[in-house]
């Protein structure tokens, strides 16, 4: 019988000494533990909890993956993240969760994304437009508003207006910043609640949803047919032939906004920073994307699935900065992986990031190496490279944002060159992987 590892500890006194510097940015701290203690730990976090870090890829992969049934969201998604979004595909569990996916599933199939692609890309180039040249560019707010506008003009065509497009933006904005607090500083969770500040960015939460509500039903009214993503979600049907509740479209609605705009900025963000430090990939893509375009009827998915280079470059951004940095699991029954045990409701916190960048799954794990992603090699990675989750709860929007973003680097390279304005690229770990002081300059290409 093969004898049980212990998994080494983290004291409570350890967590709080550092308890400023975790608020800041949590990610050193993990590597600290990981490279004293190995690839998993346990962290005591005070008032008789703990939580379990991991950047065991095999484990990761099991759970995930192979053994899925087995284990859910924890409460930081289902409860915590619930009270601002609802109980949508992103916060759901269980038999809500299996139903509500098999219902949308299908409007995230390739083919349904297809009749997309056409509004991303006017959407995309119309923002593009905003770029200033010459001047040094932060630019994530550039792409928070761009990846805000694809996915409003996916979902509702041109249904929402700009205003309620702005209050939309800045509440799920100013909500993931009180979570990141909420989550961070958990012994102040008194003071949230005695002053009434989680009351009001709930409140601020319920602006949202009457927007979303006044569009679907001006979308109901108008008796038109856009073809957009609230149209599929509209004519979705349980098996017993019932369509969504008013709550549970809103809901739905929510968490794409969240999930759709938020990772692809961040990403696209990062992604920028990468090529304006690597030029010879700028000169590729573009070099590939106008033979695309030369040989191409207008036809916007061949030409996304025909740019390889863009893909690549995506790709390897996603590996070295990946929005979703930790996934959490709870084990719904005692389990064994890898040598470890783990009693029933132990919280697991697997991190993208540390995977990501694992010496023994990578070779230069911190360099920006995009042929890692050829064809030939990318399936050598599918066991620990994980930027959109994996097995049967995978990001449904994973193709969507793939092609947004290889469609947009494209589109950007076609028009400017990307020079850098500093060495270094700045993180900022919040609830997604967001870059910080992401300074770069555009500047005209030249034919």
């Amino acid at each position: 019988m093969t004898p049980i590892k212990k998994i080494p500890e983290v004291s409570t006194f350890t967590f709080l000494r550092q308890a400023i510097k975790i608020l800041n940015n949590p990610l050193p701290f993990h590597h600290k533990n990981f490279e004293r203690y190995g690839d998993i730990f346990k962290l005591n976090v005070g008032f008789g909890k703990h939580a379990i870090f991991s950047r065991d890829a095999v484990l990761a992969e099991y759970v995930l993956q192979k053994n899925w049934k087995n284990y859910k969201k924890s409460a930081i998604q289902t409860e915590d993240l619930a009270k601002y979004l609802g109980n949508g595909l992103l916060t759901s569990e269980g038999t809500y969760w299996r139903k509500q996916r098999k219902l949308i599933q299908p409007a995230f199939h390739k083919s349904n994304l297809e009749s997309l692609m056409a509004t991303v890309k006017q959407t995309i180039v119309e923002s593009l437009v905003e770029i200033k040249t010459d001047v040094k560019t932060d630019v994530l707010p550039l792409f928070s508003d761009l990846a805000f506008k694809v996915v409003v003009r996916a979902l509702f065509s041109n249904a929402a207006s700009d205003s309620e497009i702005k209050t939309l933006q800045h509440v799920t904005e100013e909500n993931q910043l009180m979570l990141v607090k909420e989550l961070r500083q958990p012994y102040l969770k008194w003071y949230f609640e005695s002053f009434g500040i989680i009351d009001r960015h709930l409140k601020r939460s319920n602006e949202s949803r009457d927007i979303l509500k006044n569009i679907i039903i001006r979308r109901k009214e108008s008796q038109t047919r856009f073809d957009d993503l609230l149209d599929m979600l509209l004519e979705a049907r349980y098996e017993d032939g019932t369509e969504m509740s008013m709550n549970q479209l809103i809901d739905e609605i929510l968490v794409l906004f969240v999930a759709g705009h938020e990772t692809t900025a961040n990403a696209l963000s990062f992604t920028i920073q990468l090529l304006a430090q690597h030029t010879e990939w700028q000169e590729n893509i573009l070099s590939q994307y106008q033979s695309i375009l030369k040989n191409n009827n207008n036809d916007i998915m061949a030409a996304i699935i025909q740019s390889q280079l863009a893909k690549q470059v995506v790709e390897e951004s996603l590996r070295l900065y990946p929005p979703a940095y930790f996934i959490d699991r709870v084990n719904i029954e005692s389990d064994s992986c890898n040598g470890y045990h783990f009693d029933k409701g132990n919280n697991l916190l697997f991190s993208i990031y540390e995977i990501h960048r694992h010496k023994a799954l990578w070779e230069f794990p911190d360099s920006f190496v995009p042929e890692r992603f050829a064809p030939e090699n990318a399936k050598n990675y599918s066991s620990q490279y994980f930027p959109f989750g994996s097995g049967p709860r995978k990001c449904i929007g994973n193709n969507f944002a793939m092609f947004e973003m290889i469609l947009t680097i494209s589109e950007i390279l076609l028009k400017f060159s990307i020079k850098p304005v500093k060495d270094n690229i700045e993180i900022n770990p919040l609830i997604t992987l967001k870059p910080k002081n992401a300074f770069v300059k555009f500047e005209i290409l030249k034919s």
